[in-house]
Formats: structure tokens, sequence, C-alpha cells
């Protein structure tokens, strides 16, 4: 009859409780699907990034300070970060969907609670939250935040995104985009429209919409300029990278000093230096103090002092100078390789929700990969984005941790 006596039973078998045993046994051990090489990657990023750190670091602490301090600090936010991470893993992704709204509403009062006296002042912006030693960046938060929201509401459109759908979208995260630009923060205001024009596109918005949206853009961005909405540093970094300039006082002075950084590494880098030093930059020569201007300095620029906020926005510079284009060539190629994983989880999921999560995590980070490095290079505005899993900071390395959990999850649960 052309079935066998093996393939009736296996069936008949199969089928006990009126349900597939596999299908069961998925539900009940979904780690059996796990990405091991998403979550190796994620490991080799973040040890990759705590060894920069270190020789950003060691050599700028004061004599009496632990030289390991941004390490020891770096490890225990992977190791919170792992932690929310596996937890994650074991709550079905689905159930986010229902918990979107409560996700927005504690998003936008964090954000909120960061511009009264509970914020903290550092650099002239209010960002951050204390916790006793530690510090919280809701912004960062946000966006993971922005991610599962607009994927809730997108996924129940199924494709069918009319211009009603565009403008909630819109608005939906102007709310929190605007309490961030109060910050001050541009960056992070930045890559919620990328999250955005992200989302929406693979949510099913039309051309027509998009075209809209860039006229309005460009609208937006004429106003606030002639209006003087942007404060002047802020303009000075978006326009520094058109004509960076060497005074010593201009924020050209330092994208210039980040480009010598990264030339200077050549093919395989001059090396990192692990141990601290008690030599300190002479700020008027920028030679170690007691040299003469002419005297030859062997040491790198990353442990003279000279690029600022090298161990958070800046980091890469150290990468360029340090490990060469080798070790450039690598960092990218780990990038490349976790977010073609993203890309793929999206492809691989069973509903629009998973679909939509992988693609707001594959958006998040090749934006800010690309404005990160590139803002190194001189071909993007200086703004302030951390270069994910690498920048020193525990809010944005527990948030890029909480977006590998949503990756794992959409994953190991793509066959239920």
């Amino acid at each position: 009859m052309g079935l066998s006596w093996e393939g009736m039973f296996g069936e008949a078998v199969d089928r006990i409780g009126g349900q597939p045993i596999s299908a069961r046994m998925a539900r009940k051990a979904p780690i059996r699907h796990l990405d091991p090489t998403l979550l190796l990657v994620t490991l080799i990023l973040t040890a990759y990034g705590a060894v920069v750190v270190l020789s950003v670091t060691i050599h700028r602490l004061p004599p009496e300070t632990n030289p390991n301090l941004y390490l020891i600090r770096q490890v225990l936010f992977a190791a919170a970060g792992m932690g929310i991470l596996v937890a994650m893993s074991f709550v079905d992704y689905r159930h986010f969907r229902a918990l979107a709204p409560f996700v927005y509403i504690a998003t936008v009062v964090g954000l909120v609670a960061v511009l009264t006296p509970l914020g903290e002042v550092a650099g002239g912006a209010r960002r951050w939250i204390s916790f006793g030693a530690f510090q919280a960046q809701p912004s960062e938060l946000a966006k993971v935040a922005v991610i599962v929201v607009l994927a809730a509401y997108l996924s129940e459109r199924r494709g069918e995104v009319r211009a009603i759908d565009v403008l909630f979208c819109c608005v939906t995260v102007a709310i929190p985009a605007v309490l961030i630009f109060l910050e001050p923060d541009l960056g992070t205001m930045m890559v919620f429209v990328a999250l955005t024009a992200g989302l929406l596109l693979v949510g099913g918005a039309k051309i027509r919409h998009f075209l809209a949206l860039g006229g309005v853009g460009i609208v937006a961005i004429a106003m606030v300029l002639q209006l003087g909405v942007l404060q002047d540093y802020q303009v000075q970094r978006i326009t520094a990278f058109l004509d960076p300039e060497p005074d010593p006082q201009s924020v050209g002075y330092n994208l210039v000093q980040a480009e010598i950084a990264i030339a200077s590494g050549g093919l395989r880098g001059k090396g990192m230096e692990l141990e601290p030093s008690t030599e300190r930059r002479d700020p008027t020569w920028g030679l170690p103090a007691g040299h003469v201007p002419d005297a030859p300095v062997e040491r790198t620029q990353t442990a003279l002092d000279f690029v600022p906020e090298q161990h958070t926005d800046f980091i890469f510079t150290a990468v360029g100078e340090q490990l060469g284009f080798v070790g450039s060539a690598t960092l990218l190629g780990l990038f490349a390789f976790l977010i073609w994983r993203a890309v793929r989880i999206a492809a691989l999921s069973k509903d629009m929700f998973g679909t939509l999560l992988a693609t707001g995590v594959a958006s998040l980070w090749a934006f800010q990969l690309f404005v990160n490095i590139g803002m190194t290079m001189g071909i993007m505005p200086i703004t302030g984005i951390p270069l994910p899993f690498v920048s020193y900071g525990g809010s944005s390395l527990i948030t890029n941790y909480i977006a590998v959990g949503l990756l794992l999850n959409v994953h190991m649960r793509r066959f239920l």
C-alpha cells in the first residue's frame, strides 16, 4: 500500500496525546535549538572589547587606583548581561507582545526621571541615574524597548501597513526620542530613526510612505538648523567631519587625532600596552613630560591619551592603532557574522513578531557599527554612539546582551 509497518507504528506513537511528540519535546526543551555560534561570537566580542578597554584605560587612572578598574567593571557588566540573557531565553518571546505597552510606559518614565534631579550630569549631559557605585542609562535600554513596541504593533498589521500605522509608529517613537534629545543625546535619537525605518520596511510600509517620511525629515532638519534648536557643540560635531581643523580646542582636532591613530596602526598594529605607565602627556607638545619637542616618541597615541573618549565612543581608534588592519578586519568580520545571524533568524522565524524583533536587532547593530566606525574615520558626523560589545559601559553592554537574548529566544522557538 506504499506505507510500511514501521511508518504506521511510528506515526501512531508520535501522535499519542493528539500532538506530535517532537513538538511537545521542543516546547519542553527549546534549548535543543539554541544557536551556539551566535552565543560564541557574542562572548568573543565581549572579551575582545574588555581587552581593548583595558589597554585604553590602564594608562589614564591615577597611580593609587587599581589599573584594572575598568576591566573589572566591564566583566561584571558582562556577567550581569549574561544572567539577563539566560533569563530572557526561558520566556517565550511571544509573551513580550502583550507586555509591549508596559515596556513602553516604563521606558518613558525612566527617560523622564533622567531629566529630573534624579538624573546625573556628566560632560554637560544628563543621561544617567545612579544606583550606588553604578549608573544606568535609560536611553540605552530604550533601544530594545522601541524594537519590542514597534514589532508588537506592526506584527498585528500582518504586512498591511497603512499611512495611519506609519504615523502611529512615528509618534510612538517621537515621544522617547524627544526626551532623549533633551538630555541631550543626538546619537541615540539617530538610532531610533534607523530602527523605525528598518522595522517599517520589513513590516510592510510602502515606498510612498518612505518618500513622505523623507520629505518630512528634510523639512524638520532645515527647521532645526534655522531655529537654532541644536546647541553649538552639537552643530560643531555634525559639521566637523566636513572640515576638520587642527585647532586643539575644536572638535575637528579630535577627529584628526582619531584618524592619525587609526592610520598609524598599519597592517599589524603597534601592539597593546597592558602595563600602567607613570608618564603623562604634555598638553603643549603632545609628548611625554620631560621630552623635548623633537624627541622621538615610540609609545602609542592610545597610551599617551591623545584621543578623547577613547574607551567609549572612540574605542575603534585603539583597535586600529594597536591591532592594525588585521585586528580591525577581524573585529568587522565578527560583527558581520553577528548581523548575518540576526538576519537569518529573522528569515527563519515562525511568526511576524519574531521576524520584526530580529530585524530590529540587526538594524540596531548595523547602524551603530556604521556610524561609530564611520565617525572615527571621518566619513560620518561625530555622535555619542558606542560600538556594540566593545565600548566601555554597563548600560550599552547589557542592552546588547538583551538583544542577543531576543535573537536566541526567536531561534529556539522557530519550530513551535
